[in-house]
């Protein structure tokens, strides 16, 4: 009799990563967002008046595709571009007050997200996991809330 070949960590991750990535896509859609839009309002968030070549840097993606998506943003009016006060070459970046509400509308979706994606555990093995991932992540050389996505943009 032939047993299957144990199925290891790695492709455990791909699996339920690739899975989580496409169900928030879905969800986050019907806020008509595509998952990179919504990590850049969530980085514009974090750091305000970031300009958008040090937002291209962290982030890992060509300035030229930040532009876009920053501007798709702003046409929606989540963000908003204002003169750096230090270089008036730079753009800051900045959230608006309906980009503020629409991360909250993108916490709820991703906390709705969360609880069905890791419903299966209890809050403290949710808590074990994270800092396993977080150590894998840190090991890896990953930028710390960045997709690495960005660099395929």
């Amino acid at each position: 009799m032939t047993t299957a070949p144990r199925i290891g960590s790695a492709f455990l991750l791909a699996q339920i990563g690739a899975h989580a990535a496409s169900r928030f896509a879905e969800r986050i859609s019907e806020l008509d967002l595509t998952p990179p839009q919504t990590g850049l309002l969530r980085a514009v968030a974090a750091e305000p008046g970031r300009s958008q070549q040090s937002l291209a840097r962290h982030l890992g993606t060509p300035a030229s595709r930040l532009v876009a998506l920053v501007d798709g943003l702003a046409g929606r009016g989540l963000v908003e571009r204002r003169r750096n006060p230090d270089d008036r070459r730079l753009h800051a970046l900045h959230v608006t007050p309906a980009g503020k509400e629409m991360l909250d509308r993108i916490g709820g979706v991703a906390g709705e997200h969360e609880q069905d994606l890791l419903g299966a555990l209890d809050p403290d093995e949710r808590a074990t996991l994270r800092e396993l991932l977080s150590r894998v992540a840190d090991d890896q050389g990953l930028t710390p809330g960045v997709h690495p996505g960005y660099r395929r943009l």
